[in-house]
This record gives C-alpha cells, structure tokens and sequence, in this order.
C-alpha cells in the first residue's frame, strides 16, 4: 500500500515550504507513523513533526437535461510534514 497519494501544491502550501512544511494527500487509514517512514523513504529526509487532517466529502447536485442528479465528493485525508532544518523535499524532482 503506497501511503503518499500526491504532493499538494497551492499558493497556501507554498507559502508553508520555505518554513519546512510540506503538504501531501495520503490514504485515510495511514497513521501518523506510516506517514512518517513513506517520507523519509521517498525523500530521504529527517521529518520532526506530522500533523493530519481529515476532509469529509460534501454533497454536490447539477443539473443535467432537466434532471437534477446528486453525488458526492470523496473524503480525503492530507498530511502537513515538518521536516528537519536545513533540509529540503523537492516536489519536483520526478517530473
């Protein structure tokens, strides 16, 4: 099971990488240590700190041809990483 969905990349996000915090999508049932190690194996860096959040799906309704057709989005589950100073993840690099 691969932990690390994708790397979030917005101007809120970006913002947060020059104080060594990175934001990732990750899978709702990883934990905290999970997170921890799937970094660090990917990026080979040290991280000190790794906070979670929890995105709960909203309903949606469109209209289509007449219809009203309802869904709703998925839940996700994001991941703020602090890495150790000086050190530095780039997002990029497997581009």
């Amino acid at each position: 099971m691969n932990v690390l969905k994708r790397p979030i990349v917005t101007e809120k996000m970006t913002g947060l990488n020059k104080l060594g915090k990175y934001a990732f999508e990750v899978e709702l049932k990883a934990n905290k240590l999970e997170i921890v190690k799937a970094v660090e194996k990917m990026y080979g860096v040290n991280v000190e700190a790794v906070h979670t959040m929890r995105q709960l799906g909203k309903k949606r309704s469109k209209n289509i041809n007449g219809r009203v057709v309802t869904g709703k989005t998925p839940t996700t589950k994001k991941a703020i990483v602090t890495v150790a100073e000086g050190e530095v993840i780039d997002i990029y690099a497997d581009l």
